[in-house]
């Protein structure tokens, strides 16, 4: 499904970012869990719909990762 994002980044560039600001020492794993805690909290909160969805399609591309 193709949202009109209010940002330009796509969210595979947003869950890269989240991702590695949590990265220490190659801690992949445990850096992608802290995203994914980031991005649940995001969603949680209340959001404009266009943002939910927007965060919805970023925490699908930090699985990925």
């Amino acid at each position: 499904m193709k949202f009109k994002y209010p940002k330009t980044m796509t969210s595979k560039d947003k869950a890269m970012e989240i991702a590695i600001k949590f990265d220490k020492k190659g801690e992949t794993d445990n850096a992608k869990q802290c995203a994914l805690i980031c991005v649940d909290e995001i969603l949680n909160s209340q959001i404009d719909s266009v943002y939910e969805a927007y965060y919805l399609d970023v925490k699908k591309e930090i699985e990925k990762l």
